[in-house]
């Protein structure tokens, strides 16, 4: 699905990486894509409307409207005679406001960020605010590959429609645990995987962990974590109390803290980023295939997604180590700095981050889901995840 701009868009993104320090506190500050950019206003739009009418629902329509003008208000192009959303102004701030506590950026601040870098604009392809905005919107697709949906599927076009959807679930299932490694506050990550696979932390889990979040003004997996190392290493003294509405979720929450402190560990032990990556995607399969059928779509899925991302991070890594060896040809080494003694401990994992966040930033690139009503609304169930949309967990 060819869609015009993304190269420019994925330059925009490197162009960032490489000067993260002068626009953000963290170097684990992960890209909102298109997709969880129109997520984040869902959920800032259900917000608005709790605090208003009392109900955390949003229709389709509004957001869609509200998305289109967003994109023209933000990229500062023109929004005369363009219909806007009440308490549009308490929207934006609901939704600048989850993405700052999600140590985020969406597509758009990377832009106008870059765009302060005047003397190094031309070190990756410039890409004006209305490109930008088709791209976001999605206007871009290549016309050939529209599918016409008025039509009734055969039954070969609806197995292998059925196919590409199990595949973006593996897809984005990993992304998301790989999200969450790297950037511990990303909700909306977390989301995506608090129940994959089934740990018997559904809705009642995930809303009492939002109230805990909200509470405590802190991201829901911080909560989670401290919930849980409080109950695994805590006295009586530092005992939650018995009536915190956590102690229902005991298992489920230690069974996922576990697996990403495994996750981390291996981050955190294995100093080659291309052993350490293959090696954090295999635990995430076989967490993910784990009782499944060998035979099953999402089986398969899962094996090939991981085999692809494995494949990927090598080549991101082979392609780091030749453009060092081009940018250091002629250049005598330099001194060790007097820290460089501590570099094992302090860099910890550093190498593989980076090479995650290549990863992660490839995929905020890729083209937007052209199914928004499926994106935000979808709570199908099937027999791979609970398929409770976000909106629904969020609720």
């Amino acid at each position: 699905m060819a869609v015009l701009n993304q190269k420019s868009v994925l330059d925009m993104i490197k162009e960032f990486r490489r000067n993260w320090h002068t626009f953000c506190n963290s170097e684990r500050t992960t890209v909102c894509g298109a997709d969880s950019m129109l997520l984040a206003l869902q959920l800032s739009m259900a917000e608005n409307n709790k605090q208003y009418s009392g109900e955390f629902t949003v229709s389709l329509s509004d957001v869609l409207l509200t998305w289109k003008y967003l994109l023209h208000e933000k990229l500062n192009l023109p929004v005369e005679n363009m219909k806007v959303i009440d308490h549009y102004e308490n929207i934006r701030k609901i939704y600048d406001d989850f993405l700052k506590n999600s140590n985020m950026l969406d597509m758009i601040d990377v832009y106008k960020k870059c765009n302060v870098l005047t003397s190094n604009y031309e070190n990756y392809a410039n890409i004006s605010p209305s490109q930008l905005r088709d791209f976001l919107s999605g206007r871009q697709y290549a016309v050939d590959n529209e599918t016409d949906f008025s039509e009734p599927m055969s039954p070969i076009s609806k197995h292998n429609w059925d196919n590409e959807k199990v595949q973006l679930l593996a897809k984005k299932i990993i992304y998301s645990y790989l999200n969450l490694l790297v950037n511990s506050k990303n909700d909306l990550a977390l989301a995506h995987i608090l129940n994959i696979p089934d740990r018997g932390l559904g809705r009642e889990a995930f809303t009492d962990l939002k109230h805990a979040a909200r509470e405590k003004q802190m991201s829901i997996f911080l909560v989670a974590t401290s919930f849980i190392r409080t109950i695994e290493l805590g006295g009586k003294g530092y005992a939650p109390s018995p009536s915190d509405p956590l102690r229902t979720h005991i298992k489920g929450l230690s069974n996922f803290i576990n697996f990403i402190d495994k996750l981390d560990e291996i981050l955190g032990e294995i100093p080659n980023p291309s052993i350490a990556g293959g090696r954090i995607l295999s635990v995430i399969k076989m967490q993910l295939i784990k009782g499944q059928n060998s035979r099953d779509p999402f089986y398969k899925a899962i094996e090939e997604v991981a085999q692809d991302l494995d494949l990927r991070i090598k080549s991101i890594i082979n392609s780091q180590q030749v453009d060092l060896a081009l940018s250091t040809t002629d250049i005598s080494p330099a001194r060790p700095k007097s820290h460089a003694i501590n570099h094992g401990t302090a860099y910890c994992g550093r190498d593989t981050v980076k090479t995650l966040l290549v990863l992660l930033d490839e995929e905020a690139a890729s083209a937007p889901t052209k199914n928004k009503a499926e994106l935000l609304y979808d709570d199908e169930n099937t027999i791979h995840h609970n398929g409770t949309s976000i909106l629904t967990l969020f609720r």
